[in-house]
């Protein structure tokens, strides 16, 4: 067995994602005797370094060069986490990213579909809507997007792009949400989130040399308000 595949029957006992390092321990663990020669080879070396430490080096940089077949990355962590996935896994999850890749010209074909019914205000509605998320990114430096609370690519219910259908979500709640449909805001509800949002942004503000001005947020409101309906 090659060194690479004692690396991958190592990661295969983990159920779920793990660290690297995590990794770099079970094999040294499996395999003593690929420990006990990565740390001959670590105190050979001029920099600091251990041979648990070398082993986890060397799945880095495998890994990095995609060398391990059935290794999913989430990179959406630091440090990165890794998984292995059987073949029936692996399948499952190559369609999923085709399906993911394909979703936003699906949405692109919905919306642009559906500008073509909409009346002037309608689309009048709708630009607003992207001008005050625009103007809360530029000026306390959040990141609302324009969620469309019935989804329009809900399996069950497919959402319509309204401007009745869309409220500000912060990125990381709608991409939670993701093809989900919730219950649309009422103003008053959507004011309260985006006033509770901006709270506990203004707890760090000043490591970002943010200056949160109140009446910029009153008129953004007021102009929300106009067309939240």
């Amino acid at each position: 067995m090659k060194i690479y595949e004692k690396y991958a029957e190592a990661l295969k006992t983990f159920n779920d994602f793990i660290t690297v390092s995590e990794w770099a321990q079970k094999v040294s663990e499996m395999y003593p005797d690929l420990y006990k020669k990565a740390e001959k080879e670590a105190k050979g070396q001029k920099n600091d370094t251990t041979g648990l430490r070398e082993i986890a080096a060397r799945i880095s940089s495998r890994l990095s060069a995609g060398g391990f077949k059935n290794v999913i990355i989430d990179e959406s962590e630091r440090p990165r986490k890794v998984k292995y996935l059987t073949d029936q896994e692996q399948q499952i999850n190559l369609e999923r990213d085709v399906n993911d890749d394909i979703e936003p010209i699906k949405r692109s074909e919905i919306i642009s579909q559906a500008k073509d019914n909409l009346k002037i205000f309608e689309l009048y509605r709708l630009d607003e809507f992207r001008n005050i998320q625009k103007a809360f990114k530029d000026f306390f430096s959040l990141d609302f997007e324009l969620d469309h609370a019935q989804a329009l690519l809900n399996k069950k219910e497919q959402g319509n792009h309204h401007p009745d259908n869309i409220q500000l979500l912060l990125k990381f709640h709608n991409s939670k949400k993701n093809n989900k449909s919730w219950k649309r805001f009422n103003y008053e509800r959507q004011e309260k989130y985006i006033k509770d949002a901006i709270r506990f942004h203004s707890n760090v503000a000043d490591n970002f040399d943010l200056e949160l001005d109140d009446k910029v947020l009153s008129e953004l409101l007021k102009r929300l308000k106009a067309v939240f309906r």
